[in-house]
């Protein structure tokens, strides 16, 4: 076990300014075991992706070195799992590059898109990841894609330790649900094409990217229903 170390950041004030504001210059303190203390560096001095995740604006230093420091970098390539049906979902997936779908089987052995992920969603089955039981979706990558990836044991960490990473993995939450309580009502009040409609203005960038076959099972139709949805638009 990895002995802690105590790391001193002074921050120095200019030679050329007075001794009393030398003698105030602050001293930032932190326990970290000594590869964390490596990342810190690493991480706080570059233009890391998941600072537009976890913001300047909301996290201060101390906590966004504290949750840097505890993702993983992963790659996938095109039609890699991330989960698979019958598994406990053990990780909270932040999405940097690449597309993503989560899909169940329907009862005549077909796949269904449940959802789809682009850069900066959370990819997750939420269900799996907070009960901790087997789940029933499968989550595949659409093409080549960039991940961090956060631990269930280190989430609870975060998720304990510090109400602003709560507090955003609340309001994360949250819209994920209420995105699929509309997905879920949609499906049943709405026709086919306002359903396809909604989704060019809330995920263009999915519409754009992803399959016909696979926008159509997510929409609950066929893909030539969708396919004359589209002409009729475009005309």
């Amino acid at each position: 076990m990895s002995v802690p170390l105590l790391i001193s950041i002074k921050q120095v004030i200019p030679t050329h300014t007075s001794p009393k504001l030398q003698l105030t210059s602050y001293i930032y303190e932190l326990w970290v075991t000594p590869p964390d203390a490596i990342l810190i560096r690493k991480y706080m001095k570059e233009d890391h992706f998941l600072k537009t995740i976890f913001p300047a604006t909301e996290f201060k230093e101390h906590e966004l070195s504290r949750i840097l420091t505890k993702f993983k970098r992963v790659t996938f390539s095109k039609k890699d799992f991330l989960l698979k049906e019958g598994k406990i979902e053990n990780y909270y997936w932040i999405l940097e590059s690449g597309f993503i779908r989560s899909f169940v089987n329907d009862t005549k052995g077909n796949d269904i898109t449940t959802n789809f992920y682009g850069s900066k969603d959370i990819v997750i089955d939420w269900s799996s990841f907070f009960l901790r039981h087997p789940t029933r979706e499968n989550i595949q990558a659409l093409t080549d894609c960039v991940c961090w990836r956060l631990d269930f044991e280190n989430f609870q960490h975060l998720f304990h330790g510090s109400g602003t990473f709560r507090e955003h993995g609340r309001r994360r939450l949250v819209s994920a649900y209420l995105a699929l309580k509309n997905h879920s009502v949609s499906i049943i009040a709405d026709q086919a094409k306002e359903r396809y409609i909604q989704l060019l203005k809330d995920k263009p960038h999915i519409v754009q990217n992803v399959s016909l076959h696979h926008l159509a099972t997510f929409l609950g139709i066929t893909k030539y229903s969708l396919s004359r949805i589209r002409k009729g638009i475009s005309l």
